[in-house]
């Protein structure tokens, strides 16, 4: 298609007129896919047929589903089982776009580095400073995580709850706001890490280890820690995905 620059009424020339945008493949297998799941009332847990059912149902190449697969599985949708089968995780819902999902591949990292720098030092300053209402904060967020694993919930608003409880036990007004600032981003973060297949419960156990250390009194321990949790909240799919090996 050529991209001749296109003349107005009077003569002049509009420049390039760039072609339309066209979705790739893979995201309308995407969105194909969890129409299948609504079609099919799929629940959480519930297994999607085999992939060479799909395959030859939606007439596409294996390499194309795969891809499309492994996009909804970086959202968290969806958990691959190797020599098992594909596993619906959380309720269908509507896929991010390429653009979208491209755009929380770069952010990701540059929140996480202002987590790490925030949150240690806001750990190591609850060890020292937390009082006994901190303490009993930290353990109320701990309890409502446990409960809302448990009843199959991500668990991410008791996620939330438990932060806000160690960074209010820093006792640093200007802490606090600037984590206030960053509460989106942070949430961001958050849903991505959660969402990664059997991830709840480790947060939780990495939870308790620093309320532990804060509780203790031990601002290195505390730490270390957070410092801890967050490589493993680091640790996500969508950061080593590769969409340019996507087919068209």
């Amino acid at each position: 298609m050529s991209t001749a620059g296109v003349a107005g009424s009077d003569g002049s020339s509009f420049g390039p007129v760039r072609p339309l945008a066209r979705p790739r493949l893979y995201e309308r297998l995407t969105e194909r896919l969890l129409e299948l799941v609504e079609e099919r009332r799929l629940a959480p847990g519930d297994r999607l047929p085999p992939e060479r059912v799909l395959s030859e149902g939606l007439q596409v190449s294996r390499a194309s589903l795969r891809q499309a697969i492994v996009a909804l599985e970086v959202q968290g949708l969806v958990e691959v089982r190797h020599g098992d089968g594909i596993y619906l995780c959380r309720p269908a819902t509507t896929p991010a776009s390429l653009a979208e999902l491209l755009e929380r591949k770069q952010r990701l990292p540059e929140v996480l580095e202002a987590r790490e720098v925030l949150e240690v030092k806001i750990a190591e300053l609850a060890a020292q400073r937390r009082t006994g209402d901190d303490v009993e904060a930290m353990a109320r967020g701990l309890e409502h995580m446990s409960t809302a694993i448990a009843a199959g919930d991500l668990g991410a608003d008791a996620d939330a709850e438990f932060h806000r409880a160690v960074t209010l036990a820093a006792h640093n007004a200007v802490l606090a706001q600037l984590m206030e600032f960053l509460d989106e981003a942070v949430h961001e973060t958050r849903l991505e890490s959660l969402s990664q297949p059997g991830r709840p419960p480790l947060s939780l156990a990495g939870h308790e280890q620093i309320a532990q250390s804060i509780g203790d009194g031990d601002p290195l321990a505390a730490g270390e820690a957070m410092r801890a949790h967050l490589k493993v909240v680091a640790d996500v799919r969508l950061l080593n995905w590769d969409p340019e090996g996507a087919p068209d």
